[in-house]
C-alpha cells in the first residue's frame, strides 16, 4: 500500500472509533423535520441517529418502563415534566426549543368553511362526520385542541362527535383520507400533507403555548447524545425548523 494511502486511512480512524448511534424519542409531529435535521447531523459527525416517533405521552411512558433512548423530544412540557418527576432526565440539558400554531383542516376535495369564532356553527360543519383529534386526555396536540375549543366555547358541540387518534398524524390522515370532515393539528402537520389545507387558525390565547422542550435522559447511553442535543438548537438545524413552519424560540446561554 503506498504511504499516502497508508497515512489517509489513519486519518479516518479517529471518526470510525468514535462514531455512535444516538436513539431520540420525538413527537410524531416532528417526522419530516427531525429526519433532515438528522441527516445534517448524521453528515457533519459520523454519528447514526435513530428516531423513534409517537405520541409524546406514549414515549414518556415507553421511558418511564425502561425503553432505551438519549434523548426525549416533546410536543408539549407536561410529559417532559412527567419524566423530569420520576427523576429520569438530566434537567440542566434541557432546551425549550419549538413552537407551533393549531389549526382546522378539511380534506383539500372539500369546500367547507368555519370562523373560529365563539359558538361558531362547528358542529353544523361536520355534518354526519366526526371532528378529527388527537387523544384530548393524554396526547399534547389533543390536550390543547381541547383547550382551544373549550375557550371558543365549541368543544359542548362536538366533545360526542370525536374521532379520537393516538397520536396527531393519525388524527391528519383520518382527515387527509376523508374519513373527517375536519380536523384540529399543528400547522406544521398541515404543512406536510398535501390532501389537506387549513381552514382557520385557532387563536394563539385560546390554548396555552405550544412549546417542543428537548431533553438528555439520564439513561443515555453515549456521548453523542450531548452533540446531537447541541445541534438541535444550532443554525443549521433552526433553518430546517423554520422551513417545516416551526417558529424557533430563544435559547438561553450556555453557562
Amino acid at each position: 500500500m503506498p504511504i499516502r494511502h497508508f497515512l489517509a486511512a489513519l486519518l479516518c480512524l479517529p471518526t470510525l472509533a468514535f462514531a455512535a448511534e444516538v436513539r431520540i424519542f420525538a413527537a410524531a409531529s416532528l417526522k419530516e423535520s427531525l429526519d433532515a435535521v438528522s441527516r445534517k447531523f448524521e453528515q457533519s459527525s459520523g454519528h447514526k441517529v435513530i428516531a423513534v416517533y409517537a405520541a409524546s405521552s406514549a414515549l414518556a411512558r415507553q421511558i418511564e418502563n425502561g425503553a432505551p433512548a438519549d434523548l426525549f423530544f416533546s410536543a408539549d412540557i407536561d410529559w417532559l415534566d412527567y419524566l423530569t418527576q420520576r427523576n429520569l432526565t438530566v434537567q440542566s440539558s434541557r432546551r425549550d426549543l419549538l413552537g407551533n400554531e393549531l389549526v382546522l383542516i378539511s380534506p383539500v376535495s372539500r369546500n367547507v368553511s368555519v370562523a373560529l369564532a365563539p359558538n361558531a356553527p362547528l358542529a353544523a360543519a361536520l355534518g354526519d362526520s366526526r371532528l378529527a383529534i388527537a387523544n384530548p386526555d393524554v396526547v399534547p396536540a389533543g390536550k390543547y385542541a381541547r383547550a382551544a375549543l373549550t375557550h371558543l366555547q365549541l368543544w359542548k358541540q362536538v366533545e360526542n362527535k370525536l374521532a379520537r387518534a393516538e397520536n396527531v398524524r393519525v388524527a391528519l390522515q383520518f382527515v387527509a383520507r376523508g374519513e373527517s370532515t375536519l380536523g384540529v393539528v399543528y400547522r406544521t402537520d398541515a404543512l406536510a400533507e398535501k390532501q389537506v389545507r387549513i381552514v382557520a387558525t385557532f387563536p394563539p390565547s385560546s390554548h396555552p403555548p405550544i412549546v417542543y422542550p428537548v431533553v438528555k435522559l439520564k439513561a443515555a447511553s453515549t456521548p453523542a447524545a450531548d452533540a446531537l442535543l447541541k445541534f438541535l438548537a444550532g443554525s443549521e438545524a433552526a433553518a430546517i425548523w423554520r422551513q417545516h413552519g416551526f417558529s424557533v424560540l430563544p435559547q438561553k446561554p450556555s453557562p
